[in-house]
């Protein structure tokens, strides 16, 4: 996340608000550890056979973009697997954390009634240890709050800020170490991502990626916007010509003393979903991971191994191991968290008068290799 040395110079808006003002119904529930026609084409196909095709696709997308109603009696079971490698940094950075029972995890005493779940993703820069503390209390700061489980969002903000401060008291760490931290925290079918810099956490929808966060950049125009206003300056892309995040947990050396607005903030950007059967899996990953792949081929990878073996850990290696034949420059920590026991579904495209002479399953693949190169460029 740090600047080379050569460079280095002296969700929710509306809806959160709302929810913020009543009383969230929440439960409690360890394992730790997303053009042009072809040129040969033939017009051959009728009218009534374009609009019969034309329907079926729009019942399809419709069908997507539903969700069940809320007495569907749908409830999600949290499993996951997750992957690290150092990749070509000299040191490993990453710190993360999987709990799919929160419940057993933080005992009995704190009454949650449903089952809940807890992951994070954290990626250290200038050293291990702000990585490391959070990876370590942030959930501990999460349920401790008063505001925990009746007002989740507001225990999530006040656990990030409770971390950042501890960071800048506590001696024994290097005040000069700092973290991003992704997590999201699932408590019956309502799942929060909190983010704080450029990781990223991606749901996985019946083949769809759906960005849950936002890359905290600082040449985004969002980001650019704050830190100018505070006071702060972009060289090349990295804050103050240090970091090339926008927002982080410690880096006391740039935010200076506690109490005074700083360029980069620790305030965490949240997005809260309804889980559906829609939903298949959440994938979890630093930045090292998202430099070199987009959302929709992350999600097309996944759902495909998958459908091979099930088994989300092993989809966590096989993304990291395509990075690093992308030539990532950065750590890999991928967590893929599914929301079922069983593997997801073929998807079923509704026939038509014509003949397909491509699998859904071929559909989603292009779909995924066509973002993917899109991105790129």
């Amino acid at each position: 996340m740090m600047a080379p040395s050569t460079n280095v110079l002296p969700c929710n808006g509306e809806m959160e608000n709302i929810s913020e003002n009543h009383q969230e119904e929440c439960g409690h529930s360890s394992h730790l550890n997303i053009g042009k026609p072809p040129t040969g084409m033939r017009h051959c196909i009728s009218q009534a056979t374009l609009a019969a095709t034309a329907s079926a696709l729009d019942s399809q997308i419709l069908a997507l973009k539903s969700s069940p109603s809320d007495d569907s009696g749908y409830v999600p079971i949290f499993r996951s697997g997750s992957y690290s490698e150092m990749g070509p940094k000299p040191y490993m950075e990453d710190e993360h954390i999987c709990i799919d029972d929160l419940r057993e995890h933080i005992g009995a005493s704190e009454g949650l009634l449903s089952p809940g779940a807890f992951y994070g993703v954290f990626d250290g820069h200038g050293g291990v240890d702000a990585a490391s503390f959070t990876q370590k209390n942030l959930l501990d700061f999460i349920v401790e709050d008063s505001h925990f489980p009746s007002m989740v969002k507001r225990a999530i903000r006040n656990a990030f800020k409770k971390a950042d401060s501890a960071l800048a008291d506590t001696k024994s760490l290097d005040n000069t170490s700092g973290t991003t931290a992704l997590t999201a925290l699932m408590l019956g079918r309502t799942m929060v991502i909190a983010n704080a810099g450029d990781s990223r956490a991606v749901l996985g929808k019946r083949g769809r990626a759906i960005e849950l966060s936002k890359d905290h950049k600082p040449n985004t125009n969002s980001e650019r916007l704050r830190i100018e206003k505070l006071g702060g300056v972009i060289y090349d892309g990295y804050l103050n010509g240090q970091l090339s995040v926008a927002r982080a947990l410690g880096d006391w050396h740039i935010k200076g003393s506690e109490g005074t607005k700083s360029p980069l903030s620790s305030e965490p950007e949240l997005e809260e979903v309804i889980l559906s059967e829609e939903d298949e899996f959440l994938i979890m990953g630093c930045d090292g991971l998202w430099d070199v792949m987009s959302s929709q081929y992350a999600v097309t990878i996944v759902r495909k191994e998958l459908m091979l073996h099930n088994d989300p850990e092993r989809c966590s290696r096989e993304l990291v191991r395509e990075a690093l034949k992308r030539n990532t420059c950065d750590n890999l920590t991928v967590l893929v968290v599914c929301f079922s026991r069983d593997p997801p579904p073929r998807i079923e495209i509704p026939r038509t008068e014509r003949r397909r002479s491509i699998s859904a399953e071929g559909l989603d693949l292009i779909k995924g290799v066509l973002s993917d190169i899109e991105s790129r460029f």
